[in-house]
């Protein structure tokens, strides 16, 4: 009898310890392979006068995390969860370079941003050197995909096509003559103009006037006087969106009789905020269809107009494309690493809130869209669109 109790015995023992040791493997394994955090950057200005345009990009975004953390998501098989590290680069280049040096430094596997040309130009170096994907949703400036680096792409059309558009809706649509061309003074500006006189040139028309100001200044009374004195039916000015709103109180006291016609930046409830009254009949050119044509964008404006209010700028749908747009390079990667998810969004053709995106080999939209609009009784009114397929 004591020798059966006492192989009984040893018989629970054994089955005790094998659980044991099967318990020990599972909580070894749960240790090896925790939730791993992966975390994106985002660059843009989020104070001054363009710190609105660069607050509702950084909503959209957060949106878009939140809706990816929502649903469990896996890379080659280990559960990750996706973090936002923000940095505000005032839209300065200075500022831009030590923004992108930091976020390299803290290990993100993908950058949104930067918002203007020049502070993405420069941040574009050093993730080169990283090898790290970087998707501008409103770097316009040709000049930013030229040096052909392979994680580099921009999820709105270039100023090469935008000033050849705008220059034909000039002609064609206003049936301006005495066109002046006023830029900021900046590279994307100068440009910008550039392929905007070109387009005039193609169509036979020479500008009457052509100014620079300084991006900083709200002194444009030089510029305007010269256009007062050639009679200029036409102002076309090539710079970013608070400098346009601060132009159109000087057109009004000093040419009236000039219309306005702006882009990159300034379509959006910052610029009607900021110009007011004076705002009103401006033109301006804008990227993408009208936001009321966006697959899903009655969806999205209600979820983000419940979390933060109705005021989305113009780039927000791009910046909440650029961010699902790198999840599904993520996850069609099956890999975190920065160089796989910059060959893979090469590779994919990705359907978003703003339409089909695909890229070229520099990086550059394919079949970008461009609307021109107008300011009609302080709301933005499209007016024509451009390009698309």
């Amino acid at each position: 009898m004591k020798l059966i109790r006492a192989a009984s015995i040893c018989r629970a023992l054994s089955f005790s310890l094998g659980i044991a040791a099967l318990l020990a493997v599972a909580l070894a394994a749960h240790a090896e392979d925790p939730v791993k955090k992966v975390t994106i950057g985002f660059a843009a200005p989020l104070s001054g006068p363009a710190g609105a345009v660069g607050q509702s990009q950084q909503f959209a975004i957060e949106m878009a995390l939140a809706e990816v953390n929502a649903r469990e998501f896996r890379v080659n098989g280990q559960q990750i969860v996706f973090n936002l590290l923000v940095q505000d680069d005032r839209g300065d280049p200075r500022a831009a370079a030590l923004v992108a040096d930091y976020l390299v430094r803290s290990g993100v596997v993908a950058v949104i941003g930067h918002w203007n040309t020049g502070a993405s130009v420069v941040a574009s170096k050093i993730y080169h050197a990283a090898g790290i994907p970087q998707i501008a949703p409103g770097s316009s400036g040709r000049i930013y995909t030229q040096a052909g680096y392979k994680n580099v792409f921009r999820i709105i059309g270039h100023d090469d096509d935008g000033g050849i558009y705008a220059s034909r809706f000039a002609v064609q649509n206003l049936r301006a003559r005495r066109v002046a061309v006023i830029d900021d003074d900046t590279d994307f500006g100068r440009m910008l103009a550039n392929q905007f006189v070109k387009g005039l040139s193609q169509q036979g028309i020479t500008p009457v006037a052509r100014q620079s100001v300084s991006s900083k200044t709200s002194d444009f009374n030089a510029a305007l006087n010269e256009c007062k004195a050639q009679n200029a039916d036409l102002i076309f000015f090539g710079g970013l969106g608070p400098q346009v709103a601060t132009l159109t109180h000087s057109i009004r006291r000093m040419t009236p009789n000039s219309r306005l016609l702006a882009a990159d930046g300034t379509v959006g409830p910052l610029f009607l905020h900021m110009a007011g009254a004076d705002g009103e009949g401006t033109y301006a050119l804008a990227w993408g269809q009208t936001q009321e044509k966006m697959n899903g964008w009655k969806k999205f404006k209600e979820k983000y107009t419940a979390l933060h209010g109705d005021r989305i700028e113009l780039f927000a749908p791009f910046a909440y494309d650029a961010a699902n747009m790198i999840f599904a390079a993520i996850r069609q990667a099956d890999s975190t690493d920065p160089k796989r998810i910059a060959a893979t969004l090469h590779a994919m053709k990705y359907t978003g809130l703003t339409g089909v995106i695909a890229f070229d080999d520099e990086g550059n939209l394919v079949n970008p869209v461009y609307t021109v609009y107008q300011v009609q009784q302080q709301k933005w009114m499209p007016v024509q669109a451009f390009g698309g397929r």
